[in-house]
This record gives C-alpha cells, sequence and structure tokens, in this order.
C-alpha cells in the first residue's frame, strides 16, 4: 500500500509477516511522520487554536451560517462496530456489476458504522475529475473550522480567473470584476461544479500542497491531487494553457485542431497515471469517516453534507437508483471525451436508509465506449444492490 504525503514524500508499507515489532514500529513512525507533517504545513495553528480557546465566543466561533451551526448536533460522530459482517449478496452482486460492464470501472461500497468496504477494482486509481472538488471543499472547511477563514470572505473574479468547460461564473466575470463570497464559491462548486469556482476556493486554501496536506491529517491514503482544472485539462487534451483558452470556445476550438495522435497520445498518458488518480475504496472511506465526524467539526460535517444533498448535477447517476425515502449526498466528475472513448465519468456519495444507516458508495468509469444510459445503468445498479442487501438484514 501506498501512503502520499505532502511535499512529494512516499512511503511504502512492506514486510515480512513475522516482523510484528517491526510493523509496530513502522506504525508509530508514520502516525509521528504525519502528526509532524500536519504541523508543519500549519506551522502556526496550535498558537491560532490556543489564543481562539481563550478569546470571546463571538471571536472562536466557526465562520459558517448560523442556521448550520445549529443542526451541526444532527450529525453526531458515529461509532464504528466491527461485528457486523460485510453481507455476501452485495459482495456477489457488485462483483457481478464490476465484471459485466464494458470498460475500466471501479466500485466500493462501504457502510459507515461497520468496518467493511466491499469493493471491485476497489485499489485502482481512477481519474477523478471533479469529484476532487469534494477535498477542496474540505480543506477550506477545515480552514474556517480552524480560524483562518471564513465563509463570508470576499472574493473578487476576473477573466484571468476564468478556468474552462462547466464554468457558470464566466457570465458574471464577462460583465466586469465579480465579487462574492466563499460561501457562494462553495455552494457553485459543489452543487453546480463550477470549475471557476472550485479554483478559486483553491487558490484561497493555499493550493494543491494545503489539499494534500489536509488528506495526510486525516489518515487518507491514495487519493491523488492535480494541479488545478485549467493545468490539469489542457494537458489532458494535449495542449499548452494560455489564459485566451478560458474565453469563449478557444479551448475547443484549439483541441480540435490538434492531429488525433497527439490527442490520443495525451488521453492516453493522462489515463495511464492520472495526477488526480484516485482508489474507489479511499473515496469511501474518507466519505465513511466524514459522515461520522472524523474529517471537520460538527457544523462543517452538516454544511458540507447538506450542500451535496442539493448537488444539481448527476441525476441519473447513482441518485437515479436511490429510492423514495433514502437520502443521497453526493458529487459527480466527468472528464474528456475524444470518440468512441469517454473517461472520468463518476459518481461518489453517502447514501442513507430511512432507518438512520448510511453507505459510502463510489462508482468510478476510467475509461468506456458505452453509451450514457448504459453508465448510468451500472451506477444505479449499485445503489439498487445497497438497498436490496440492506432490506435483506432486516
Amino acid at each position: 500500500m501506498e501512503y502520499r504525503r505532502s511535499g512529494g514524500i512516499v512511503i511504502r508499507r512492506g514486510g515480512h509477516p513475522d516482523a510484528r515489532a517491526s510493523g509496530r514500529l513502522w506504525t508509530r513512525a508514520v502516525v509521528a511522520f504525519v502528526l509532524l507533517s500536519g504541523c508543519v504545513a500549519d506551522a502556526s495553528v496550535q498558537h491560532r487554536v490556543t489564543s481562539a480557546a481563550n478569546a470571546p465566543s463571538a471571536a472562536a466561533a466557526p465562520s459558517v451560517p448560523a442556521p448550520v451551526l445549529a443542526r451541526g448536533a444532527a450529525n453526531a460522530a458515529t461509532s464504528v462496530r466491527g461485528n457486523i459482517p460485510a453481507p455476501a449478496d452485495l459482495k456477489a452482486a457488485i462483483t457481478t456489476l464490476g465484471r459485466n460492464f464494458k470498460g475500466t470501472a471501479a466500485i466500493s461500497v462501504r457502510r459507515v458504522d461497520a468496518d467493511w468496504d466491499i469493493a471491485y477494482n476497489g485499489a485502482m486509481p481512477m481519474p477523478q475529475q471533479s469529484v476532487s472538488k469534494l477535498w477542496v471543499s474540505m480543506a477550506l472547511l477545515d480552514a474556517v473550522d480552524r480560524g483562518k477563514l471564513t465563509m463570508k470572505d470576499a472574493v473578487t473574479l476576473g477573466k484571468d480567473d476564468l478556468t474552462l468547460f462547466h464554468q457558470p461564473l464566466a457570465a458574471m466575470v464577462a460583465k466586469g470584476p465579480y465579487t462574492t463570497d466563499l460561501s457562494d464559491l462553495f455552494t457553485r462548486a459543489m452543487q453546480q461544479s463550477d470549475n471557476t469556482a472550485n479554483d478559486a476556493l483553491l487558490r484561497k486554501v493555499g493550493g494543491p500542497a494545503a489539499v494534500r496536506s489536509f488528506l495526510a491529517r486525516r489518515f487518507i491514503p491514495n487519493i491523488r491531487f492535480g494541479p488545478g482544472e485549467r493545468l490539469l485539462q489542457s494537458k489532458t487534451a494535449g495542449l499548452v494553457w494560455d489564459q485566451k483558452l478560458s474565453l469563449g470556445r478557444n479551448f475547443y476550438s484549439a483541441r480540435a485542431n490538434l492531429p488525433r495522435s497527439v490527442r490520443e497520445k495525451a488521453l492516453d498518458d493522462y489515463l495511464a497515471n492520472p495526477p488526480d488518480g484516485a482508489a474507489a475504496s479511499s473515496i469511501t472511506l474518507a466519505l465513511a469517516k466524514l459522515k461520522r465526524g472524523e474529517m471537520l467539526s460538527p457544523a462543517s460535517t452538516s454544511y458540507l453534507l447538506s450542500t451535496m444533498a442539493g448537488a444539481k448535477t448527476g441525476p441519473q447517476r447513482i441518485k437515479g437508483g436511490v429510492p423514495a425515502g433514502w437520502s443521497y449526498a453526493h458529487k459527480t466528475g466527468t472528464g474528456q471525451d475524444l470518440p468512441p472513448r469517454s473517461t472520468g465519468y463518476n459518481d461518489v456519495g453517502i447514501m442513507t436508509a430511512p432507518d438512520g444507516t448510511s453507505y459510502a458508495v463510489a462508482v468510478m468509469i476510467g475509461s468506456t465506449t458505452v453509451s450514457i444510459p448504459e453508465r448510468w445503468e451500472l451506477m444505479q445498479g449499485v445503489a439498487r444492490a445497497v438497498v436490496a442487501s440492506h432490506n435483506g438484514l432486516k
């Protein structure tokens, strides 16, 4: 297993099965390293936390909207019970769905209050695309929890801040500099998957290194975080980024003018080693920890999950298989196409049954030539399998 830490350092765990003492020493070393990394990445956090604890309550409170703070208790930490077995019927269903899909896909289903994960290709790095907005939002709310930012902090965007593909904010910026706040950008990024909003949030939290540091401090392995939308997408297309590509149809025209061989090589290189690659099982680990209150404060946990529940993207992906009475909070991702191939078609989230039992779910389609309805069938099939298995446990 490979753990990527901030600063480009990689630690791999290996060893002989009899080397138990060495294993314990290794574990302690990793824990010490991660804690130290967190301290280095947040050089004065301890001072700020101590100061906040002694400051007036209004100054110390997280800058999350009042209604969110009020309902924070609704997301109290869920304990993990190790005596809940992984259901055999769900294992069989997930394996069948994965094997029968025509393309490269990964699936992970993890019950939040149990210690099992049922997966198909669960450790395979898959392109995240806009699923990675989830980590930016978590890093943002973590900064709010630590008093480094508030959701009402103002941000002014201009044409130099535009990205590409889906960016509804471009219509606002076209009229001149547009001033908004982090709360608005957060909602746009998580519910509309606005790329310009997300890149603005990424800059505010400190760039990719800050996101990687957050994931390391929460002990989430095997999730890469790439260089930002503009550099990621231009390289995947075979282009070198120029800010002019963000205007109008310039990116699409430049990409269309490339020789097909250039585009194919760029896309092949991306899929072979995606800079935003993530293991489906690592994504569900992070989602389960989020739901249990182990990633963010109760207020920020509630804020993020309620925002994800209002996502406008992907209504026919996993959500299309979630029945009435269940809830689903999620984030989608969609990569570039080079017909007949489509890449990075994803949906990840948390399904919650009427009895309150929650399942973290990730379906990642790295590459496929099948139609969109066939991709929906895979994703909805996973949702239906979760529901059928849950109902069978009663």
